[in-house]
């Protein structure tokens, strides 16, 4: 009885020590584990810990087959938290070191929504709107059958609305201080970059009224002399 009584102690301690070397002092430690913790952390929404465990998985275990999926993880952890300028950069190293990995159209699609997330009003600067553009307009040219091309081009179409937005209000601002040529200029733009984008006609009226506000200044110039 005594010698089953001490068997029964060294199978619990060996259990009490077996779960210390598989979960230690700071979770679990298999690479299997901590991307799993980490995709389950993701799931309920607590992103930092999410990305500090798909971390953990590529810097502890780099060869790892969860090594390259936990990159990803971090990403889109980041993105999902909002933080779309760690997201992008994050996206753009996975690009750079997993060139030929089979989820690069839907990097680069995340990347070009990293910038789509946080573009600006038509009245304010448009640096990510055309960011924007760009990344959709490599996303279709890489990849035009992939599915997220298709997504690419919905967001494409609203980038290029928007710029054409800005452009014109830019050239209405112009137009009612009288710097007719500024604002023909950016009217202009418009019918060559971003036509058929529903501000067709209001750029036509608009370079129509431009252009005879300048014709009726050279006018009176001539008079003048």
């Amino acid at each position: 009885m005594k010698l089953a009584k001490m068997f029964l102690i060294v199978v619990v301690m060996f259990s009490l020590t077996g779960c210390l070397w598989w979960d230690g002092p700071s979770g679990p430690s298999t690479p299997e584990a901590l991307y799993m913790g980490g995709q389950e952390e993701y799931r309920e929404g607590d992103y930092k810990d999410a990305i500090e465990m798909f971390q953990r998985v590529s810097e502890e275990y780099p060869l790892s087959e969860y090594a390259i999926p936990a990159e990803l993880g971090v990403a889109d952890s980041y993105f999902s938290d909002e933080d779309y300028v760690s997201a992008e950069a994050n996206y753009g190293d996975f690009m750079e070191f997993h060139p030929t990995n089979e989820n690069l159209p839907y990097v680069m699609c995340q990347i070009g929504l990293c910038h789509y997330k946080q573009m600006l009003g038509i009245d304010r600067d448009q640096t990510e709107t055309h960011m924007a553009e760009k990344s959709f307009e490599k996303l279709i040219a890489r990849f035009p059958s992939s599915k997220f091309s298709f997504l690419a081009e919905k967001k494409l179409k609203e980038c290029r609305g928007k710029l054409g937005e800005h452009e014109f209000y830019v050239g209405q601002f112009y137009f009612n201080i009288e710097q007719y040529h500024a604002a023909l200029g950016r009217f202009q733009v418009i019918e060559d970059k971003y036509a058929h984008l529903g501000i067709d006609y209001k750029t036509s009226y608009f370079i129509g009224e431009a252009k005879n506000r300048l014709a009726e200044e050279e006018k009176k110039i001539e008079k003048a002399h």
